[in-house]
């Protein structure tokens, strides 16, 4: 079986930002939560390693903006380890959320494109921007125009400082609505708002998911809301659910041994662990090759 990782986050050596430097109001709680001040540290060489020891034949590293770094200086630096790594990583770049500009941000998107990058990775909520906000529309248009996915983060956050009613899946169905040609990506899953997600998912075959960051094994445990799409990732939702860890937040290897002991039919984790990803980023490469002959 060949597993690709569809989010790890570009490491923290190749990031301006350090961790003393971050907002204290929101490493505080996240890292009450999900250790992050333990796993920040991880390097290139630690995810290389995790990728042959749990056996991820590739992986899509996101350059996640979220403390107002450079996002020019974020994705000059993922094309940098893309470029040495070609057989293990894909990218995702980013644009600067901080003081937004639209016509930045369509600049920004432009330059992913030129880099080779698959998609555009964005977190509104964390710069108090729902996801249908009016001015993001342009990166949603040229992202499209471009043939490039969009990663957008969806339901809870752990800070304290940035309401989670910005990452409701209803408002990717805004987007989705107002983009069919979009593939849009909800990473985390929508959680709490579970059946909304999955509306969302049934109603539109270009929106996907992953639960990066979140243990695959609370797919299965009754009561933790997951219930819904537990259900139906075994048929209807099966062809729209990636695999992703949000490395260094989750392991690898724990994240795959948690899908494997979940009651997912052997063809369907296939699809979720490699199939879907590989299809959806050669879907990506297409529209991309056929947008530069046009």
């Amino acid at each position: 079986m060949n597993i690709l990782d569809a989010r790890v986050r570009l490491p923290q050596q190749f990031r301006e930002a350090r961790i003393g430097e971050m907002r204290d109001e929101y490493v505080a709680q996240y890292d009450a939560v999900l250790q992050v001040r333990s796993t920040i540290a991880k390097t290139l060489d630690d995810l290389i390693q995790e990728m042959k020891e749990s056996g991820v034949d590739h992986a899509i590293m996101h350059a996640e903006y979220e403390f107002g770094e450079d996002g020019d200086t974020l994705n000059e630096a993922l094309a940098k380890v893309i470029s040495a790594h070609t057989k293990l990583f894909s990218g995702f770049g980013t644009i600067s959320m901080e003081h937004f500009r639209p016509m930045r941000a369509v600049q920004q998107v432009s330059r992913i494109r030129e880099l080779g990058f698959l998609g555009v990775n964005i977190q509104p909520a964390f710069f108090e921007m729902p996801i249908d906000d009016r001015k993001l529309y342009p990166v949603y248009a040229k992202a499209a125009e471009l043939g490039l996915a969009v990663a957008i983060h969806t339901g809870i956050n752990y800070s304290m400082i940035h309401p989670i009613r910005n990452e409701h899946p209803l408002l990717l169905d805004q987007v989705a609505c107002d983009f069919p040609e979009l593939t849009l990506i909800a990473c985390h899953g929508g959680w709490p708002w579970v059946p909304e997600m999955v509306a969302v998912l049934r109603k539109h075959p270009n929106v996907l998911m992953d639960l990066g960051g979140l243990s695959p094994r609370y797919l299965g445990v009754q009561g933790a809301g997951w219930e819904m799409m537990y259900r139906l990732a075994n048929n209807l939702l099966q062809d729209q659910i990636l695999f992703a860890t949000d490395w260094p937040v989750f392991p690898l290897k724990r994240a795959i041994a948690e899908w494997k002991e979940l009651s997912i039919k052997p063809e369907v984790l296939e699809k979720v662990l490699g199939s879907n990803a590989k299809a959806l980023f050669s879907k990506i490469k297409a529209e991309v090759k056929k947008n530069d002959n046009t």
